[in-house]
């Protein structure tokens, strides 16, 4: 058994700030007490749950689609801005390579290194396939799903569908059926069919707005349809995807309702330039990437980035880390990640007074920090 101490930190739990310490047994929290001088001291600093990113595609100058190591790197780039626990997020790419990289994925989370996959593809919107690939489009095949399910060996945690494809309401019941997280995105639905996907099962929109049917006044479509469903939603917060309004109007709903993504791609932390997506190219300008008909494709963001722009826009710091922690670890059923409680996993995120990362713990363990 291995037990160590933290002392003098300002630590967020779900009861608020609480200063004192931690006592960390066997990678896990077993209390949470007052400051009493023992142990290593963090001088004071706030420390809030480690973030869980469950929408990502690369960073660091690694596409997670490119090979095993390109994703085992992307994961290790994210884990030094704060995220402790990830879903790798695979683009719309034929059947066969999407099961190579659910074997990828499926290995790094026997290992521990991550907590699953995420499909993001191929049963979308051909009209909201943003930069999905559209060659590689398919209507719902169960057959295909299957073989991807038993590809990704029990570690495909999520995937997102548009619920106004044909057979998709049977797709959405045998994610259900095979414990897989059915989100709805990329789609073109009415309200109406979206609804149906939520009454199927679905618990998930994924990056809310983007890739949707816009809201009208007489056709509402799948954003009040996921508002309305009470399901949680996904938000890329880097201020070019979104309005900082939108994000309060999703707490408004419920503060268990957001939930922070990266969306992020290769280019994140590496800067301006031209990158692949799914056998597109991507044009990164200011930290935006684009396709070249103006397409946004996924970001340059990272999750302490996100958390960090939630506060200064107004977003309550106890709501900002549940968007960043608990709420992603609750959509994938993962109970002990993303709160500072006694039983929790000891993920553990120490911030400067800007909310930059400084230190980053996994599992009782100390981590490279931000690279």
């Amino acid at each position: 058994m291995t037990d160590s101490l933290l002392a003098d930190a300002r630590l967020l739990t779900p009861d608020g700030i609480v200063d004192g310490g931690l006592r960390i047994t066997d990678g896990r929290i077993s209390a949470v007490q007052a400051a009493d001088g023992d142990g290593e001291s963090l001088g004071g600093a706030l420390v809030v749950p480690g973030f869980v990113d469950i929408h990502v595609h690369g960073g660091g100058g690694h596409d997670m689609s490119a090979s095993a190591q390109d994703m085992a790197e992307a994961v290790r780039f994210h884990r030094g801005h704060g995220t402790t626990t990830s879903l790798v997020s695979l683009v719309t790419a034929p059947v066969d390579a999407l099961c190579e990289q659910l074997r990828w994925a499926a290995a790094l989370a026997e290992a521990g290194e991550i907590a699953g996959a995420h499909l993001e593809g191929p049963f979308l919107s051909h009209v909201r396939c943003g930069a999905q690939n559209p060659d590689h489009l398919l209507e719902p095949d169960l057959d295909a799903f299957e073989r991807m399910v038993d590809a990704a060996g029990s570690h495909l945690r999520v995937i997102t569908i548009a619920p106004e494809l044909p057979g998709a309401l049977e797709l959405v019941d045998a994610a259900v059926r095979a414990g897989v997280v059915a989100a709805v995105g990329h789609t073109d639905a009415t309200y109406d069919q979206a609804r149906a996907a939520f009454d199927h099962g679905a618990t998930l929109a994924t990056h809310l707005f983007n890739g949707m049917r816009p809201i009208h006044h007489r056709e509402p479509g799948p954003v009040l349809a996921s508002l309305d469903a009470g399901v949680p939603c996904e938000t890329i917060n880097d201020g070019i995807h979104l309005h900082p309004a939108v994000l309060r109007e999703v707490l408004a709903r419920g503060t268990d309702r957001l939930v922070l993504i990266t969306d992020a791609i290769d280019a994140t932390g590496v800067g301006d330039g031209e990158y692949v997506l799914g056998g597109q190219q991507v044009w990164v300008r200011d930290g935006a990437a684009r396709l070249e008909n103006g397409s946004l494709a996924g970001s340059s963001l990272t999750m302490d980035s996100a958390f960090a722009r939630a506060v200064r826009d107004g977003v309550d710091l106890q709501d900002a880390s549940a968007a960043a922690s608990a709420n992603p670890a609750q959509v994938i059923g993962l109970a002990d990640r993303g709160v500072i409680a006694p039983g929790a996993r000891a993920d553990l995120v120490v911030l400067g007074e800007d909310h930059t990362v400084q230190r980053v713990m996994r599992a009782g363990a100390w981590t490279d920090t931000a690279q």
